[in-house]
């Protein structure tokens, strides 16, 4: 029996799917909603929340391996302490509960935004990590500190790796995360910056998790990224598949600091998480570059999609979803 947290987010929907088509007994977690995309008898679906020590130890009754995908990803700093119990004391609870359950291996999803990514004169690569000086990002700071929770398992006798994925491409609800910036790009938003970030498809991310959960790979951390793109590149190319006009205005660092100051204002009043903030603004425009070498030498077999055929990929399938609305 295989147990994934966070199964209702962009890589555990993929995790679970690949999962399954593998002829694997799943029983993944959910806080509030059950997943309404999957109708398997292998499928056992647990409402627990990963803050409920109890309700975990006894999800973890029986379960072999683990796929802690489960965080908060948010840059809206009133949302900070949230995400840090999320994120940290939850994958603590996490480690824990596998510890004391005998699980033979866990997976863990982290980010790169654990390794520091404002480091525009180094490629960035698995020995780094989050500091003051390398990243505004607090939501990277949560990442690493749940990093050490994992490493921490390990020295107890846990059976762990970690991925550190780029920006994650795939068809999961665009109001929301990653997926957004298809829609972004499908109402034909006008902006780009010159920034430069690490791109994966989700189902080489989810590839990836698989194949190093059925290795012998353990206390090891994985960048998983196909290519470094500039940003203005990949909106061209959703752009294009969409069939609209790819952004043409350039966010310059005034422009970037006037809209994340009206946005803060904005979302004291909308209550709602802001477009743009102040960690978002410094990082959309910042050039990382990151080394995904050391992944290629652990599973010498695995080649990555084209960032092209991803998003050709993902564009069909939200223009499907529209037509059908």
């Amino acid at each position: 029996m295989v147990l994934v947290t966070g199964g209702a987010g962009l890589v555990g929907k993929e995790l679970i799917a690949q999962l399954l088509a593998q002829g694997k007994k799943v029983r993944a977690i959910y806080n509030k909603t059950p997943l309404a995309d999957f109708h398997a008898a292998a499928l056992e679906q647990v409402q627990c929340n990963i803050l409920d020590v109890v309700g975990l130890e006894e999800t973890m009754k029986d379960i072999e391996q683990v796929y802690h995908c489960a965080a908060i990803v948010t840059f809206n700093p009133r949302r900070k302490m949230e995400m840090f119990k999320i994120n940290i004391e939850g994958t603590a609870n996490v480690v824990n509960a596998a510890l004391e359950a005998g699980v033979k291996k866990m997976v863990h999803v982290s980010s790169v935004a654990a390794l520091g990514a404002l480091r525009e004169d180094e490629v960035i690569n698995e020995t780094m990590n989050w500091t003051e000086e390398t990243s505004n990002s607090r939501y990277g700071q949560s990442k690493y500190l749940a990093e050490l929770e994992v490493w921490r398992g390990i020295g107890e006798g846990l059976n762990a790796v970690m991925v550190n994925p780029t920006i994650i491409l795939g068809a999961g609800d665009w109001n929301s995360g990653s997926s957004h910036i298809f829609k972004n790009v499908y109402n034909e938003f006008p902006w780009y910056t010159d920034g430069i970030r690490g791109f994966v498809d989700v189902r080489d991310v989810v590839s990836v998790m698989i194949q190093l959960m059925e290795s012998d790979i353990t206390a090891q951390r994985f960048i998983v990224s196909a290519a470094n793109r500039s940003f203005r590149e990949i909106f061209s190319l959703i752009a294009n598949a969409f069939g609209k006009k790819p952004p043409h205005k350039k966010v310059t660092p005034l422009i970037a600091a006037i809209v994340w100051r009206l946005e803060a204002i904005k979302s004291i009043f909308t209550k709602k998480d802001p477009l743009l903030t102040k960690e978002t603004a410094k990082t959309g425009m910042a050039k990382a570059n990151f080394d995904n070498s050391k992944l290629k030498k652990y599973l010498p077999g695995f080649t990555y999609r084209k960032i092209e055929d991803t998003i050709t990929d993902t564009c069909t399938i939200f223009q499907q979803e529209l037509s059908k609305q």
